[in-house]
């Protein structure tokens, strides 16, 4: 991908398992889904995240600005 003003990157995500989550509503409000998977779900779980950030799958797509019915999947890398 050419430098662009967006800062869009090309990377490769690594094969692994992940821990994913669907956020339904507007992507600004990603945290108040992100927060819970690491306060409550992660300890729980006996999981550890790998050393790669979360990634996010844009399920819906729409040209305009978010939209409550957008829905995100976000995955937590796991060793």
């Amino acid at each position: 991908v050419a430098a662009n003003p967006q800062g869009v990157v090309e990377a490769i995500i690594p094969a692994g398992r992940c821990a994913r989550v669907r956020h339904e509503g507007l992507r600004e409000h990603l945290g108040q889904t992100i927060y819970p998977l690491y306060r409550d779900w992660l300890p729980a779980s006996g999981e550890t995240p790998r050393d790669f950030p979360l990634f996010f799958h844009y399920v819906t797509v729409n040209p305009g600005p978010d939209s409550e019915d957008d829905i995100t999947d976000i995955y937590l890398p796991l060793r």
